[in-house]
């Protein structure tokens, strides 16, 4: 008997582990839950016992926009790679509901390759592996999921072309689809406009604003201030340890913003790691 095939998708790259039929698939998505509160409790981050990020305390309400800035070498993408699950603190938690399974990470361009002979198609489907699992299949409908995606990004049409044959903006498309398909409640992007076409971001900006009014958490890492101050009503500023949180107005003062260029110019990469009683740190 031959395997029933699916001929409505191009053939996943990954096929060959499957031990179903493709078309015996088909299921709806699980429910998603609600966004949680995501609580950091004297937080100390780093490489090799040295500190990249320290002492931080603060709760990020459920249904956040949160933009988090700072100098470059702030200890911004550490801090994301924390709250993914990527990286276990030097001291201190994530108090993060629901890991992994509620939280779709974004990380920069420059992780990925692009010369990977991968389709479109195939690294968007991608979004849904954990529905899907190892040996699951994609079915029609997870198929018209897919496009649905891609066309939601601009990308219809683009099924079948190969990822390095994308320009960066496409293929920072084409990521977003891929999130988008992971359907969490928390969002971490870390620099997802960076080297991107001003059409591009405005169109990806307007889906991040989607998502947050569909009540989901999305907390960004990004260097553009005034992007900040026009889409992201709250902020975290940062230089190696928080310097403001809050309000964005409130947080992008001059005077926090010389502060925590101050902060990150004195701060010693080789430094070991400074215990702080947990009640200092919040007072």
């Amino acid at each position: 008997m031959t395997t029933p095939r699916v001929t409505t998708a191009p053939a996943p790259w990954w096929r060959h582990i499957f031990r179903r039929p493709l078309a015996a698939v088909s299921a709806a998505p699980a429910p998603r839950g609600p966004a949680p509160t995501i609580r950091l409790e004297n937080l100390t981050l780093g490489y090799d016992r040295h500190p990249a990020i320290h002492h931080l305390n603060l709760t990020i309400p459920a249904g956040e926009l949160l933009a988090i800035v700072g100098p470059n070498g702030a200890g911004k993408s550490t801090l994301l790679k924390a709250l993914a699950g990527e990286l276990q603190p030097l001291g201190g938690a994530v108090h993060l509901p629901g890991r992994p399974a509620s939280v779709a990470y974004l990380p920069q361009q420059s992780e990925i390759d692009t010369d990977f002979p991968i389709t479109v198609f195939d690294l968007v489907a991608l979004g849904l592996w954990r529905e899907v699992g190892a040996f699951g299949a994609i079915g029609s409908i997870e198929a018209d999921r897919v496009r649905a995606a891609l066309a939601r990004v601009g990308l219809a049409g683009f099924e079948r072309r190969t990822i390095g044959s994308l320009s960066g903006g496409q293929f920072q498309r084409a990521r977003f689809a891929r999130l988008s398909l992971q359907d969490a409640p928390v969002l971490l992007l870390d620099e997802p406009f960076s080297a991107i076409d001003s059409r591009t971001t405005q169109d990806l900006l307007r889906l991040v604003v989607d998502w947050h009014c569909d009540g989901r958490t999305v907390v960004a890492v990004l260097h553009d201030l005034e992007q900040v101050r026009r889409h992201f009503p709250a902020c975290l500023l940062v230089a190696r340890e928080p310097i403001a949180f809050g309000a964005t107005d409130a947080v992008l003062t001059r005077e926090n913003l010389r502060a925590a260029r101050h902060r990150s110019e004195a701060f010693d990469d080789h430094a070991p790691v400074c215990h702080r009683d947990p009640a200092e740190a919040r007072s």
